[in-house]
């Protein structure tokens, strides 16, 4: 695993204009910074900087030889702020805005001598992040791939933020409880249908699909945080590139980097619909931006299951360093 770094900001000034002393952990995959060009990656909800190697939880897409190929880039990854990863919680986390993770992220890379990002890249609230990096720094970032998100959060985001906000703060089980929730908007009927059939796990007397939610209930409880859960998901609900901002449209089209929109045909969670509503939109003032699919019968998660497919989506984004290197 690649070492885990700090960078420290002495005095961040949020959004809503507390100022704090702020330390950001991330790591670096591949070349060493300024060596080559630089890809930004951007962890989900539960996720963190570690994006490669053997415990890497996007291993199939960033390492030698892959997509994101570490012998051409140089990958940097940060932690959220309060996520966890580095015993790292935030005391006041309701102090904060995704727009506040992306100025800090701006910030470090600023002063770590980044002048210009190949690519920012990321998953769900990671890919938001993207969103909110591109609109608020337009002329920092080549090609803007934001996957399986959305530039704002929804109705139906909100909703499910209050849900496990909910069962984090009243729930005798809360990560538990609250995973096993997530689950079911991460992944569709059909995907758990595919996979279970309603089978049974006859030494437990229970439907193999309840052993499976119960599982990954207990496996996040096992690794992560309730504090940095809470947290989290507060940010997920404040996705919202035009607060306190001009329109989308005004927003976008000073951003002078390519934006390639991966959906994911049957999310339950950032749905397909409002993405291509969000191409559509962006058609109408910015000529650089693609739409790209992902057809899958698991949802949400599919950006972490379907890696042949988002391969050959993203190809063309990152083949040709190649063939000049």
């Amino acid at each position: 695993m690649s070492s885990l770094q700090k960078h420290s900001i002495p005095s961040f000034k949020l959004h809503s204009g507390k100022v704090i002393p702020l330390t950001l952990s991330y790591q670096v995959f591949g070349k060493a910074l300024h060596e080559a060009p630089v890809v930004l990656v951007n962890h989900s909800l539960t996720g963190n900087s570690n994006v490669s190697g053997e415990e890497g939880w996007w291993s199939d897409i960033i390492g030698p030889k892959k997509l994101i190929d570490t012998e051409v880039y140089s990958v940097i990854a940060f932690n959220f702020p309060g996520n966890g990863f580095d015993d790292d919680f935030l005391t006041s986390y309701k102090d904060w805005i995704l727009r506040d993770v992306s100025e800090a992220f701006k910030i470090a890379l600023d002063e770590l001598g980044v002048s210009e990002l190949f690519a920012a890249i990321g998953g769900s609230i990671g890919g938001a992040l993207a969103w909110e990096m591109a609109v608020s720094h337009p002329h920092f970032i080549r090609n803007v791939i934001p996957i399986a998100c959305h530039w704002e959060a929804s109705d139906w985001i909100l909703a499910n933020v209050l849900l496990q906000d909910r069962l984090l703060h009243n729930s005798q089980n809360p990560l538990e409880d609250a995973r096993i929730h997530a689950m079911l908007c991460y992944r569709t009927p059909q995907s758990l249908k595919f996979r279970f059939d309603r089978t049974i796990n006859k030494e437990q007397n229970k439907f193999n699909v309840e052993t499976w939610m119960l599982y990954h209930g207990d496996k996040l409880a096992s690794r992560f945080d309730i504090s940095a859960y809470k947290s989290m998901n507060h940010l997920l609900g404040s996705i919202d590139i035009c607060h306190d901002r001009d329109s989308f449209e005004t927003l976008v089209e000073k951003v002078t980097g390519n934006i390639f929109i991966v959906s994911i045909d049957t999310d339950l969670f950032f749905t397909h619909e409002d993405n291509r509503e969000t191409y559509r939109r962006l058609l109408n003032v910015k000529p650089n931006v693609f739409f790209k699919t992902i057809n899958s019968i698991h949802g949400h998660d599919a950006f972490l299951i379907e890696h042949d497919q988002l391969i050959n989506l993203l190809e063309e984004v990152f083949i040709p360093i190649h063939e000049h290197v």
